[in-house]
């Protein structure tokens, strides 16, 4: 196999022949074919090989050709030969998505312009696209691709890709029979696709269960707690957190503490302010509790006394990716402190992004770039965990992780589709973009567009 760059360009011909620059030739190790298949995603063309002599690596397709495998544009692209009779570009990666208010101008709706950072990443490289799932043609192996350009989002139609990164942004869409037969078409005809679906909290627990090195970073969490659960584990640990399992931005989240000598508290937030109630009895906290809730979908959590700023509690979001070796590496961290009297450090409830930098050098001194260092090391063996025990491909996850009092490293919540919002802080820009070109980069392995490791 020979992975290089080459400029592709298109001529008015109604020929099978495919010209290369002697350079070309060359990189894919081609010398001696007259002919080759040609591939682009689902779609294959047999041609004949002639060299031209041009300076540099190009490739020149005749328009039958052109057509024939739906090349959506020229210039730049990435070539592969995999042996001497066959030469495959791209990579053709789509980015699965939804729309609601959709416009020609954002056919993603308010989602466009994120798609757009996304897509920045590898479009001078590849056929980069997003797409909806109406927009596959399954008959034909087809898919209209939306592409971005200076001007404005342009559609094409283009073969079934090589592979597709699932950004359904709807967790009950996500989750429907419908979209998983959708992704499993996918697979059947070789397209690898991450990630799969939205996690729930009890389906992270349940995957970490085996994993005792992952697992004992894990806070002691119990689905669908009963009320005589939820007396045990506050009289155990003095306080928990009740949250919905299929829950996200800290939407539905109990803070609930218990006094020996004071009685039952419950924090949460309500019409966007954050309230507080004491109960003598814990009758009265369960009444709360079931007026507003569910408790078959919640997980009960045990609570753990984070480190603090100005008496605000700090956790930290570590946003991870697998890299172009399939390794997983963190892309971007950014430490979040609670707003006061807030159950959660979400930004949406009063909280700030901080560098983690800052944060650990204020808490812990010298210690900081040590602990700092060790959570990283927890944070990629938790991912590694994860990816072992589930189903289908990873390649991106959103960590919520604490670190207490005593410099012990807890992991939250993992979320399989996270949200950017780290990223907005200015200086986490770069590491927000170095998430971006990850996730492409992946994307091309998951390809087959594979990268020699350095030696």
């Amino acid at each position: 196999m020979s992975l290089t760059s080459c400029s592709i360009q298109f001529a008015k011909r109604t020929d099978r022949v495919v010209h290369m620059s002697s350079a070309l030739v060359k990189a894919l190790q081609l010398t001696g074919s007259n002919s080759l298949t040609l591939k682009l995603g689902s779609k294959t063309a047999t041609v004949a090989l002639r060299t031209m002599k041009k300076t540099g690596k190009h490739m020149v397709l005749p328009s039958t050709i052109k057509n024939q495998l739906l090349v959506p544009r020229s210039g730049n692209i990435t070539v592969m030969s995999n042996g001497p009779k066959e030469v495959q570009i791209g990579p053709l990666i789509g980015i699965l998505t939804n729309a609601s208010s959709a416009s020609v101008v954002q056919p993603f709706g308010v989602r466009s312009s994120l798609l757009k950072q996304y897509l920045r990443a590898g479009s001078r490289t590849s056929f980069y696209f997003a797409f909806l799932p109406n927009d596959i043609n399954w008959q034909d192996e087809t898919v209209l691709g939306y592409f971005p350009t200076p001007e404005g989002w342009v559609r094409k139609v283009v073969p079934i890709p090589d592979s597709v990164y699932n950004r359904l942004a709807n967790r009950k869409v996500d989750r429907s029979m419908s979209m998983e037969h959708l992704k499993e078409r996918f697979v059947r005809r070789g397209t690898s696709i991450f990630n799969w679906s939205f996690f729930d909290k009890s389906d992270v627990y349940k995957l970490l269960e085996d994993e005792k090195e992952a697992n004992k970073h894990v806070p002691e969490s119990h689905t669908n707690p009963s009320p005589d659960r939820i007396k045990e584990m506050l009289e155990k640990h003095r306080f928990v957190y009740l949250k919905p399992t299929a829950g996200s931005l800290g939407i539905g989240i109990y803070r609930l503490t218990y006094h020996p000598k004071r009685g039952y508290f419950a924090r949460f937030r309500r019409q966007g302010k954050n309230v507080l109630f004491r109960f003598n009895h814990i009758n009265g906290l369960y009444k709360l509790i079931n007026a507003h809730s569910r408790m078959r979908s919640y997980v009960v959590q045990q609570g753990i006394r984070l480190v603090e700023l100005d008496s605000c509690p700090i956790d930290f979001r570590f946003h991870l990716n697998k890299n172009a070796h399939n390794q997983w590496v963190v892309a971007g961290i950014g430490a979040k402190k609670a707003g006061k009297g807030s159950v959660t450090t979400h930004v949406k409830n009063g909280g700030m992004i901080m560098m983690p930098e800052n944060v650990l050098e204020r808490v812990f001194g010298t210690k900081a770039e040590t602990i700092l260092q060790d959570a990283k090391h927890a944070a990629i063996k938790i991912a590694e965990a994860i990816e072992r025990s589930s189903r289908h491909t990873l390649g991106e996850l959103g960590l919520d992780i604490g670190i207490d009092q005593n410099e012990r490293i807890w992991m939250f919540e993992a979320n399989s589709k996270p949200g950017r919002s780290i990223f907005k802080h200015p200086l986490l820009k770069a590491q927000g973009n170095a998430s971006l070109l990850y996730i492409y980069e992946h994307l091309s392995y998951l390809a087959k567009f594979r990268v020699r490791r350095e030696t």
